[in-house]
């Protein structure tokens, strides 16, 4: 027996996935899977969410190097009239979409994908959370999406950052919104037959 916890990989570079994990007690490393995004497809937003997950997490997973350790996947979309948004593509996109947004209820759909590269096993699942969007003036948003910060996010909002002010309230789990659900991962891992708690990280 060893009192290292297994090894854990993140397969995404958002600064707030591992910033969440790092705050519920783990140590992940980061390997980012350089997943053409563009080149996934669903039927519905929460689907899509779940597939490119899935597709991070696996192309992680199969490299030599990661051999023994426990991967995880994860993807955002904002779901809005049945569509998918995810980062948008130039300022002018995050404006009107902000402008599209405000004073409405969208759902953050956040797909989740933990590898067991040991057992060769993987499992999945999908995390919904309803946001309800303020009423920015356009004068806010012009300040807002001025930052740079829409242009990196999900849905052009973070509920942890400079548009916090601009959610009136949300329906679910916080994480999920920033971009991890930490209940649904430690359920994923139940079903792995692990305990997050064996993963916390040694305290100093």
């Amino acid at each position: 027996m060893t009192d290292q916890p297994r090894r854990l990989i993140l397969a995404s570079q958002s600064p707030a996935r591992l910033n969440l994990l790092r705050q519920a007690g783990l140590d992940p490393e980061v390997v980012v899977s350089g997943v053409d995004e563009d080149a996934v497809t669903a039927p519905t937003p929460a689907e899509l969410a779940l597939a490119l997950a899935e597709a991070k997490a696996s192309v992680v997973a199969a490299r030599p190097e990661v051999s023994g350790a426990l991967v995880i996947g994860c993807d955002s979309v904002l779901e809005l009239d049945g569509q998918a948004l995810g980062k948008p593509g130039d300022a002018e996109e995050a404006t009107a979409r902000w402008k599209a947004m405000r004073g409405r209820t969208g759902t953050l759909q956040t797909g989740h994908c933990v590898w067991d590269t040991t057992a060769r096993r993987h499992v999945s699942g999908t995390a919904s959370t309803l946001v309800h969007f303020g009423d920015p003036t356009d004068e806010e948003i012009a300040a807002y999406v001025a930052t740079g910060e829409p242009l990196y996010v999900a849905g052009a909002f973070t509920l942890d950052g400079r548009s916090a002010p601009f959610i009136d309230g949300i329906e679910g789990d916080h994480g999920n919104v920033i971009g991890l659900s930490l209940p649904l991962l430690r359920r994923l891992l139940t079903r792995l037959g692990i305990r997050i708690t064996e993963l916390w990280a040694p305290a100093e």
